[in-house]
């Protein structure tokens, strides 16, 4: 018989499987998803790796990222650096501050769910931001450069509609995913699940304004 430690590496594997198919098939990811220990520990590695590269991706869209040209002593290695470190720090807010958000909009709307399974209900949802990290930034990189770390730069006027647009449509996939997660996980409605997320979402926003103006 394989001992725990086996199992909980093969589950590890599958969810590493599972994670691209996030992103076109989520309820059948989603359905595998439970709050027991084992799980927990073979999500260990494939949360940590998709919070931290989304929240690079995240990152990188902000109007912070986009200044860092402006300071004459940033290069390449220094906005890696502070990609790396940047979005360290978004991914521990997402995870730790969103999954506090979702769920107090878990208890709100009558579930039992534990504090873990918000974090992994919000940590799986961010998956479009690696694949905008992978895909996307790579193409937007051949194409303005260093204009996207600097104020005025040709990434602005119509283009910066263009990709202002791009993220919004990201986002929408991430809270998506998250509709479908909180639905999935809890066999709930799309209207009860739907309310849920978007107070986990407003309280986010309200947390991180919170912390931004503190």
């Amino acid at each position: 018989m394989a001992t725990r430690a086996e199992q909980i590496r093969a589950s590890e594997r599958a969810w590493w499987r599972r994670l691209p198919r996030l992103l076109i098939r989520p309820r059948e990811v989603y359905s595998a998803l439970d709050d027991s220990d084992e799980t927990a520990e073979a999500l260990q590695e494939p949360i940590v790796a998709v919070t931290i590269l989304a929240g690079i991706g995240m990152f990188l869209s902000t109007a912070t990222a986009g200044r860092l040209f402006d300071e004459y002593e940033f290069d390449w290695v220094l906005v890696l650096v502070e990609a790396f470190l940047a979005g360290t720090l978004v991914a521990l807010q997402n995870y730790w501050l969103g999954g506090a958000a979702l769920l107090i909009g878990l208890r709100s709307t009558g579930s039992m769910s534990r504090y873990r399974m918000a974090r992994h209900l919000v940590g799986l949802a961010t998956t479009p931001f690696v694949l905008a990290l992978l895909v996307v930034w790579p193409v937007r990189l051949a194409i303005f450069g260093s204009d996207l770390f600097r104020s005025g730069g040709s990434d602005e006027g119509a283009s910066g509609v263009v990709l202002a647009v791009v993220d919004g449509l990201f986002v929408a996939w991430a809270l998506a995913l998250l509709v479908v997660g909180v639905r999935t996980v809890q066999q709930w409605s799309w209207l009860r699940s739907l309310a849920a997320a978007a107070f986990a979402a407003a309280l986010f926003a309200l947390l991180v304004l919170a912390a931004v103006y503190a």
